[in-house]
């Protein structure tokens, strides 16, 4: 059983996450803006409407990483160990800065074309997130302070 749920839980970390990431980074690039003349130039706004639904999609079933690592620590008696619990903590800042920050900023930025600094936001705001999961990935690799 451990086995299976450590498989799911690393498949799902690198599909959906990886997933995530990849999108998150990409939509900036692809978001239509106001050029400087007023009018907007094509920027692919069906790819960022893609990158946007991959976003909130795999965001959403991303969640499936920690609850399974959940039970997965819970079976394993490990769950009180801290770098488990730093890791839940920055999961937790992840899932919160994608689904209620990121992705409302790229529906925005795909409903009303604005200038490029809301964009710089957004890929710093993304950069951030995927630093939270860089991180996530370092402590399940290093597990400091595990029994």
């Amino acid at each position: 059983m451990h086995n299976l749920l450590l498989s799911v839980h690393v498949l799902a970390a690198i599909v959906f996450l990886g997933g995530s990431a990849v999108a998150t980074s990409l939509f900036p690039r692809y978001a239509p803006v106001t050029g400087t003349d007023g009018a907007t130039p094509d920027r692919h706004h069906a790819v960022a409407a893609a990158l946007h639904r991959i976003t909130g999609t795999y965001g959403r079933l991303g969640l499936t990483v920690p609850v399974v690592g959940i039970v997965l620590a819970t079976l394993q008696n490990r769950l009180g160990e801290i770098w488990i619990t730093l890791a839940i903590v920055l999961t937790a800042c992840a899932a919160a800065l994608i689904l209620t920050t990121i992705q409302p900023m790229q529906r925005q930025a795909l409903a009303t074309p604005d200038d490029e600094r809301r964009l710089r936001t957004l890929s710093m705001l993304t950069g951030g997130y995927n630093v939270l999961w860089l991180t996530v990935v370092v402590l399940m690799i290093v597990r400091p302070g595990a029994a």
